[in-house]
């Protein structure tokens, strides 16, 4: 272990679960979230139990170490990192859906089925002929209907692909009569506007095009929540130190004044088992965090490097799974939807777990340099598929199949080098 590391004194977890943990796993497996839930559940027939929880105590703050860490990175605080509800996006569609663009029930049924085989990037992706004989109409009366969308806000929704998306939001545009014309002619190559530059309204055309929105349902992406970490990592007088969020942590109160007043005859030992269980409950959540600690730690201890700014490390749930005496499959659920807090950023536990793809080498470790690779790319000649997995193989010193470089640049939603070709070049 680091000697930089400073061992936060907490209860030590015993090498096997205890007998109150296997009683209470769902305890240890809930979420922050989750968590008042599970002991709901626990105590709605005991009378000496009662649930605390600090976020409702003081609602209006946040954890002070949340704070800190988030002030360093920049970031907002409060209620905006909360998500905004807001009118669904299929919702604002359906209310447009009347005369006079859809004057006929006809038409209006055809627009809600065009509504309905539209993806949640806001761009059709169904089958005209299935629409067409489900309602039994003409597969070019469906196809008349869909080109109404053009209309319909957010623009560009309905089209069947970007670049009509583009045509659909040019005529929605407040561009000039001038510049309308050589607008329709880039759209009709956007690969080779730069051959139109010498027009003189080139640039008025331009400025409209990169105003558009790709997808075209963008503003109804879901909204970021904020999510409360379950543990902070942090450096304290150059010591790095691990402590748990007890601020957004429910407890137990037992309510022991109720002993004195226990019933007589059979009832008593009802009345005392139900104590006992509120007891066994407050030792669950105990252990509870005393386990999340000590991953806390174990996390540092394998991790250390990328606290202080490295890459993740391969770690395997097994190695947590041999410290507790459980199965990998019971600690994996235990620190599923949890999170942990650093000056680098939010990150699910789950994430320190990775695969190796060998000995040294993580899948993380991958990802992070293909994001780095296509941060830094010359835009004029993005990296293929082929020449990134050519880099990764002379610096990881590894062999992987180009399918695999493919599949995780698909997870980290980076389109392929001719598609960023495309959207650099209009950027430019």
């Amino acid at each position: 272990m680091n000697p930089s590391l400073k061992l936060t004194p907490t209860q030590s977890p015993k090498t096997k679960l205890s007998t109150t943990l296997k009683s209470w796993l769902p305890i240890l497996q809930s979420s922050g979230d989750e968590l008042e839930e599970t002991l709901n559940e626990f105590i709605k027939d005991n009378p000496y139990a009662e649930i605390t929880n600090p976020t409702m105590q003081n609602f209006t703050t946040k954890n002070a170490l949340s704070k800190t860490l988030k002030k360093s990175k920049g970031e907002p605080e409060g209620f905006e990192n909360f998500c905004i509800s807001q009118e669904g996006f299929y919702d604002v569609l359906l209310d447009q859906i009347a005369p006079p663009l859809f004057p006929t029930p006809l038409s209006q049924n055809i627009a809600q089925a065009i509504i309905e085989d539209l993806n949640d990037e806001g761009y059709f992706d169904g089958d005209i002929e299935e629409i067409a004989q489900r309602l039994g109409v003409s597969e070019t009366e469906v196809e008349k209907i869909r080109l109404r969308f053009a209309y319909l806000e957010p623009y560009g929704v309905g089209a069947v692909d970007v670049l009509e998306s583009f045509e659909f939001q040019l005529e929605q545009s407040e561009i000039s009569s001038n510049a309308y014309p050589i607008a329709k002619e880039i759209l009709k190559d956007l690969h080779n506007h730069f051959k139109h530059k010498n027009h003189p309204h080139y640039l008025e055309a331009m400025s409209v095009i990169k105003t558009f929105k790709n997808p075209p349902a963008l503003d109804y992406a879901p909204k970021e929540q904020y999510i409360k970490p379950d543990m902070f990592v942090f450096f304290n007088d150059g010591e790095i130190e691990v402590k748990l969020n007890f601020e957004s942590t429910p407890s137990i109160k037992i309510d022991s004044s109720l002993q004195a007043t226990l019933p007589k005859g059979a009832e008593e030992q009802f009345f005392k088992n139900k104590l006992k269980e509120a007891r066994l409950l407050v030792d669950a959540l105990e252990m509870r965090k005393a386990t999340l600690q000590k991953i806390g730690l174990m996390i540092v201890e394998y991790q250390y490097e990328f606290f202080t700014g490295g890459e993740i490390k391969p770690m395997k749930l097994k190695d947590l799974a041999d410290e507790f005496g459980h199965a990998p499959s019971t600690i994996s659920r235990a620190i599923s939807n949890k999170y942990l807090e650093c000056d680098r950023g939010l990150f699910p536990i789950k994430s320190f777990f990775s695969t190796a793809l060998d000995d040294d080498v993580s899948n993380s470790s991958i990802k992070d340099f293909i994001n780095d690779l296509v941060k830094n790319e010359d835009r004029k000649k993005p990296l293929s598929d082929s020449k990134i997995l050519q880099l990764i193989e002379a610096k990881f010193g590894i062999k992987i199949v180009r399918r695999t470089i493919t599949k995780y640049r698909q997870k980290l939603n980076i389109a392929s080098s001719s598609e960023r070709k495309k959207l650099y070049e209009m950027s430019l």
